[in-house]
């Protein structure tokens, strides 16, 4: 059997550095908002480029807490994508704003710049910019964009830890950026977890109290505030894992390289990667025009691939009903032929290649 990701096998990789982490959590009876977060927060930060980095619980809560700092509220218009994890639209909604969606390039999946001036209106706050699949959005283009109109742009960088654009991190651009740290992630922990990240010490502020009650002193709420804190437990197992993320990411940048010669001859269409640029892999996601049975073919050989994302935020029950139609021709077309192959860094040669040979001879 061949998993499609393996959050277990990146444990054994470093478990002897992760269970010592941990053990030296617990004997030190600190167990939130401690010296592992602090560090982490800085070591983080240090990593993508910038001074602050706030833990909070999850890559979801990173969202809201970077556009409530932004200000973000009813009446206001978020400009992001359909095609993306639902949480990145609903923090949105969970901001009190609207969410705008636009469609995307069709060999990138970011969001097309060229259909995102006319989505711009008075009201709309801020963008959310999603780095998809590990492979950086044009940031020079949007940024370009969101200067002229006068926007916050929030990065998503929740695929996309220790990607490059132009010789910066992904995640050193917006006015906030946010990273989730979920287990499948490029850097993921033993549980949920997330960063909003900013070069802005008054943003970096209102982040800090919104992720923890609205205090500016502690039992004394200043503003509207929640509890996602990252805790002690997962900051320690991220700051051993952050040590080797670059190494990962090689990892996943030499299976990928594996894929795409043993597949170069096959009837898909492989990932394509944005100049000047580096992709981290998060997934290796192909396209077919005969995906679902594809799909069958893969499962029935007891190999695990999945669909990143089934379908758009636009077409999902609850949304349709709350979200303006709009263009969205291809992402929805590209919903229905993306494919997601097993890709994490103790992925085996022979596994690349025993998935590729059985992709190779599906009729």
């Amino acid at each position: 059997m061949i998993r499609c990701a393996n959050p277990l096998e990146q444990y054994n990789s470093y478990k002897s550095e992760i269970d010592t982490a941990i053990s030296n959590v617990l004997n030190q009876g600190n167990y939130i908002l401690g010296d592992e977060v602090k560090s982490f927060e800085q070591e983080f930060s240090n990593y993508i480029g910038v001074d602050y980095g706030i833990g909070v619980g999850n890559g979801t809560d990173a969202l809201l807490v970077a556009l409530k700092a932004c200000g973000v509220g009813s009446e206001d218009e978020v400009i992001t994508v359909s095609h993306t994890a639902v949480a990145t639209t609903t923090s949105i909604i969970m901001s009190g704003a609207k969410p705008v969606l636009v469609d995307i390039e069709p060999n990138f999946f970011s969001i097309d710049l060229s259909k995102l001036e006319a989505a711009i209106t008075e009201n709309t706050k801020a963008i959310i910019l999603v780095h998809l699949y590990g492979c950086p959005a044009d940031i020079e283009g949007i940024k370009k964009i969101t200067k002229r109109n006068s926007i916050f742009l929030i990065e998503d960088c929740a695929q996309a830890h220790g990607a490059d654009y132009q010789g910066r991190r992904v995640g050193s651009f917006g006015d906030l950026s946010c990273f989730s740290f979920y287990p499948t992630k490029n850097l993921g922990a033993i549980g949920d977890g997330g960063i909003v990240l900013t070069q802005d010490d008054v943003l970096a502020k209102k982040c800090l109290e919104l992720r923890e009650y609205g205090w500016k002193e502690r039992y004394s709420s200043s503003t509207l505030g929640w509890n996602t804190r990252l805790d002690e437990i997962q900051a320690a197992i991220l700051r051993v894992k952050l040590k080797y993320l670059d190494l990962d990411n090689k990892k996943r940048i030499r299976i990928a390289r594996m894929y795409q010669d043993l597949l170069c001859d096959s009837n898909i269409q492989l990932p394509k990667e944005r100049e000047e640029s580096t992709h981290v892999y998060h997934l290796f996601v192909i396209q077919s025009d005969n995906r679902d049975n594809l799909m069958e073919h893969l499962h029935k050989k007891e190999i695990f691939v999945n669909i990143h994302y089934p379908l758009p935020v636009h077409l999902q029950p609850f949304y349709t009903s709350i979200l303006k139609q709009r263009d969205l021709k291809i992402t929805e077309s590209i919903s229905k032929k993306i494919l997601s192959l097993p890709m994490y860094p103790e992925l085996l040669d022979k596994e690349v290649e025993e998935v590729s040979s059985a992709i190779n001879g599906f009729d």
